[in-house]
């Protein structure tokens, strides 16, 4: 399964809280649309099915986000170091 940008997930969220709040001062059918097509697309993005599922989904996607990386940084160009921390040449 392809992994969301976490950007992606926190402007979702943020369009999510947006609707709620607007939706609790006043009905508006403008806001009902927004408020369906946000459910919808957060839960196709987390893989859920509801959106309460969907919201913790969300949470762990942009909690695992925060993490830092435990592969250590590796270069496509390092050269193995050799005897005193000097570099070896490999010749072929």
């Amino acid at each position: 399964m392809l992994k969301p940008e976490p950007r992606s997930v926190r402007t979702l969220l943020s369009r999510y809280a947006c609707a709620r709040i607007a939706l609790m001062e006043k009905a508006d059918p403008a806001w009902q649309r927004e408020m369906e097509d946000v459910t919808y697309t957060l839960c196709v993005v987390t893989g859920t099915q509801s959106i309460t599922d969907a919201i913790a989904a969300a949470d762990q996607i942009l909690a695992a986000a925060e993490r830092p990386d435990p592969r250590p940084d590796v270069r496509p160009d390092a050269r193995p170091a050799g005897p005193e921390g000097q570099d070896t040449l490999l010749v072929a």
